[in-house]
């Protein structure tokens, strides 16, 4: 998946992160994933209705209290060219949002084909049903790992060749 950062919250960010916690936002469901910077790997934790489109806040809370997380990332969908769609702003609304209530640096992460690849992972693990509830968290991993390989290539690129 082509991974690039999103022009949202903290565009040039560089984390000193170890957990960070992905989110990929949805107003029926939000996906949690965590991961380690220092593996680049994340892996699904759950996925969380929302009720009446909104957040369930204290569910996201016993999760930032249970991991501790340096950092947030969430993912913001966006077209194909580039072009927000109905669901970009309120990706990065629930982007501030975090921000706000738990006082974390929040990251966006380009979305597009998140839910394409994590299909693609359920499918090879022969663990695909008709929209398998832990998709959506699924998702949030591929975003979380998308978003530690942008940042270890922005290191890269800043590390003077010797």
């Amino acid at each position: 998946m082509p991974a690039t950062p999103d022009r949202g919250l903290n565009p040039t960010a560089t984390p000193s992160c170890r957990i960070a916690l992905g989110f990929d936002f949805g107003r029926a469901r939000i996906g949690v994933a965590v991961g380690e910077a220092i593996t680049g790997a994340a892996r699904p934790l759950r996925t969380l209705p929302a009720h009446r489109q909104r957040p369930d806040w204290d569910a996201i809370a016993r999760l930032i209290v249970e991991w501790r997380p340096d950092w947030l990332v969430v993912g913001v969908p966006r077209h194909a060219d580039d072009t927000a769609s109905a669901m970009t702003e309120a990706a990065l609304r629930f982007g501030r949002q975090l921000h706000g209530r738990f006082r974390l640096p929040v990251a966006t992460m380009d979305e597009r084909l998140s839910s394409w690849e994590a299909e693609q992972r359920q499918f090879e693990t022969a663990s695909r049903r008709n929209h398998d509830p832990t998709l959506d968290a699924q998702a949030a991993a591929v975003i979380l790992e998308s978003w530690f390989n942008h940042q270890r290539s922005l290191v890269a690129c800043a590390t003077p060749n010797p």
